[in-house]
């Protein structure tokens, strides 16, 4: 079943189209910058535009980097705090003609990686997406926990975790990937502190660079990057909206 997968982030927002029997995508990622600000009309417009793009006409699963309710924004750390309170699936369907379904961005890279991924033979997985900000996402025994949303604990340092630790903090404090590794392995430490994962699997951009930094992290959990790397949330998206749409036809 192929479906339109769309992964939108606090810097771009990134589509194609996935064979969600396979979990491959079967045309070449098209990514727009995001708009700022980054308003409900901005966003869906330029889904409308990816869906011209890709001369869609079916699904379209989104990830959205808020934790979500019912197709609704609870949260809005990266995106505009316009968002909160409106039903993103109904706003994304009219804007682009399409059957849309909304899903926690981190959710969406989790559901990829247990599906197809490095999460099949675990217990209690957290996988992490390293990008604008950190997102998480917690299974056990295959089970998801929704919206976890620990990007934004409080470390000791006082600092909400995705702004002492994310890929933009090293990025725009030009940090070394020994410091910037150190800063992370301190956040996965915390982490497994407080859940104790079977695997700890990264996501994300900075995921595509783990060979510059694995050597700084010292947590016991076995911490590997995601198969799909930074295509586990359009994979992801593609299949939350195959299940969505699978549960209204039955």
């Amino acid at each position: 079943m192929l479906i339109l997968g769309v992964d939108i982030g606090g810097s771009s927002i990134k589509g194609a189209i996935v064979d969600t029997e396979t979990g491959e995508l079967v045309t070449d990622r098209y990514r727009i910058d995001t708009p700022h600000p980054a308003t409900p009309e901005a966003v869906a417009a330029i889904l409308a535009q990816l869906v011209i793009h890709f001369n869609w006409s079916g699904l379209l699963g989104c990830g959205f980097p808020a934790a979500i309710q019912h197709g609704v924004p609870r949260t809005a750390s990266n995106i505009s705090p316009a968002f909160i309170g409106i039903n993103i699936e109904r706003l994304f369907s009219e804007a682009t003609k399409c059957a849309c379904y909304c899903v926690n961005d981190a959710d969406a890279a989790g559901m990829a990686e247990m599906h197809f991924g490095e999460g099949l033979e675990a217990g209690v997985v957290l996988l992490i997406t390293i990008g604008t900000g950190l997102g998480t996402v917690l299974f056990s025994d295959g089970k998801l926990l929704p919206n976890t949303e620990l990007g934004h604990l409080y470390l000791k340092n006082g600092k909400k975790a995705e702004h002492h630790a994310a890929d933009a903090v090293r990025k725009n404090e030009d940090l070394s990937w020994k410091r910037w590794g150190n800063r992370f392995n301190n956040y996965l430490n915390v982490m497994e502190k407080l859940f104790w994962p079977d695997l700890i699997i990264l996501g994300g951009g900075a995921s595509k660079k783990f060979e510059k930094f694995k050597k700084h992290i010292t947590v016991e959990a076995p911490v590997k990057p995601a198969v799909f790397l930074n295509q586990a949330g359009i994979v992801g998206a593609a299949l939350y909206a195959k299940s969505k749409n699978t549960l209204i036809d039955r």
